[in-house]
Parts: C-alpha cells; sequence; structure tokens
C-alpha cells in the first residue's frame, strides 16, 4: 500500500515536472515566431534582413539540478523559475553590430515581451573579450488552464561575435576553465580584431547600401520589379489610390 501510495506521488511529481519544462519550450516557440515574423517582413519589405540565423535550446532537468546546487538555491520548482532565468536560451545572430540594438528594440517593443534586465556586453565587454547584448525577458504561454509568464534569455551578436565566443567556449572547457596565460593574451587581441572586422564589414554595408539608392534614383521602375508583384498590379492599386471611388472599377480589371 505504502509503495503503490510513492508510485502515484511521483507519477504526479513527473506530471509537473513535464509541465513546468514544456512551458519554456512553448515560450521559445512564442519568441521564435516572432523572430521569423521579422525575417520575413524584412524579406519582403525591406530588401534586407539582419538576420542571419538562430538557434534555441532549454536546459536539461539534470542541468537545472547541477546549477541549483551550484547556487546553493531551495530545490523546488517555484525556486528555481525565480532564481534560474536562462532556462530558456535563444541566440541570435546578426550581420552588423547595429543590427543587434535594431533587433532588440523591434523585440522588446512588442507589446507581449516584458524586458527585466539588460546586460550590455558590446559597449562592456567582458575582461577577456567576451561581446554580446544578453536580455532577460518575460512571455506570457498560454496552457490550458492558465497564463505562465515565463523568463527567457535572448542574446543578439555578430557572425564575428559568435565566432569568437565558440571557439573561447571550446578552449575553455578544454582547458577546464583555467585557460593558459598566452591563449588568453591571443583571444583578447583576438576579440578586438573582430571588433575592428564588424567595423570594417558596417562600413562596406554602408557603402554599398548608398550605391543602390543611387541606382534606384537614375531608374525608380527597376526597383518595382519583381517576380512576385506585377508591375501592372502595382500600378492599378497606385491608381486605386488616387481614385478611391473607382476601386471596384479599376480592380475588376486584374
Amino acid at each position: 500500500m505504502e509503495n503503490q501510495k510513492e508510485l502515484i506521488q511521483l507519477k504526479a511529481i513527473k506530471k509537473e515536472l513535464t509541465r513546468f519544462m514544456m512551458k519554456y519550450k512553448f515560450a521559445l516557440d512564442e519568441i521564435n515566431t516572432k523572430i521569423n515574423i521579422l525575417k520575413e517582413e524584412f524579406q519582403y519589405i525591406h530588401d534586407y534582413n539582419p538576420i542571419e540565423h538562430t538557434s534555441s535550446r532549454v536546459k536539461s532537468p539534470k542541468s537545472l539540478y547541477e546549477k541549483t546546487l551550484r547556487k546553493n538555491s531551495h530545490f523546488s520548482l517555484e525556486t528555481i523559475q525565480e532564481e534560474i532565468r536562462d532556462i530558456a536560451g535563444i541566440r541570435i545572430t546578426c550581420s552588423f553590430r547595429s543590427d543587434i540594438y535594431r533587433i532588440s528594440e523591434m523585440l522588446c517593443n512588442q507589446k507581449d515581451i516584458e524586458l527585466v534586465e539588460r546586460k550590455d556586453y558590446i559597449q562592456h565587454p567582458k575582461p577577456n573579450g567576451y561581446q554580446s547584448l544578453h536580455l532577460i525577458v518575460k512571455i506570457p504561454v498560454f496552457m490550458s488552464d492558465c497564463v505562465e509568464h515565463v523568463f527567457v534569455e535572448i542574446q543578439i551578436r555578430t557572425i564575428a561575435m559568435d565566432f569568437w565566443a565558440s571557439l573561447e567556449h571550446k578552449i575553455f572547457y578544454k582547458y577546464n576553465h583555467d585557460i593558459p596565460e598566452r591563449l588568453a593574451k591571443e583571444l583578447k587581441e583576438a576579440a578586438i580584431s573582430a571588433t575592428e572586422l564588424d567595423y570594417k564589414m558596417e562600413r562596406l554595408h554602408k557603402e554599398v547600401s548608398e550605391l543602390k539608392e543611387n541606382d534606384e534614383l537614375v531608374d525608380p521602375q527597376a526597383a518595382l520589379i519583381t517576380n512576385e508583384i506585377p508591375i501592372q498590379l502595382l500600378e492599378m492599386v497606385r491608381l486605386a489610390k488616387k481614385s478611391p471611388t473607382k476601386d471596384t472599377e479599376i480592380l475588376s480589371k486584374v
């Protein structure tokens, strides 16, 4: 009888833990949907997509347990939820430094996203040279019987910053968190080189953008020709806007 009670308790705990972990997955799904919408909008409306790629993960229960021990926290789901705010994490990689702040602003301006914490390691790099923008946000997740407000960590960085961070991470764990002084110095120098590369690539991008704008001024109609929208349809919509009373007559010719 006692064993049966314990079994029922364990099943209930398993269900509670599963539900706890799933809400972080759903929170990532929400953020990823928002990012995908922004990517498509930029691709089709602005002719430039600042988001190169994204990756996301939810910490495993084992990882949560180990981090709770390191923090000397009370092991309860309520404590974990409040004290460990990077259970759900997403990384956004951009082409240029200015894109980082642009994407951050667009996400944080959305009404259902609450900015909880912001750490700018770009303006203030870590001593080892690490650069990235870290955001802790809170987003509502609508479950079947309630609304859960879930923390998500968002890291936004350039391709160069991401490459440096990936290399530093591998070296850090290869040497068991104790990187030799010579390698640490070279990594710091590499971080400076990555920053210089970011600035140089952004200058080139601006120059190319200005050239493209000048070409469009010379031949404005060429900029309107796309595979998705025929120029004739654009002209009909323009005429419809000019003469609203004739909307039906004009669009019936499409």
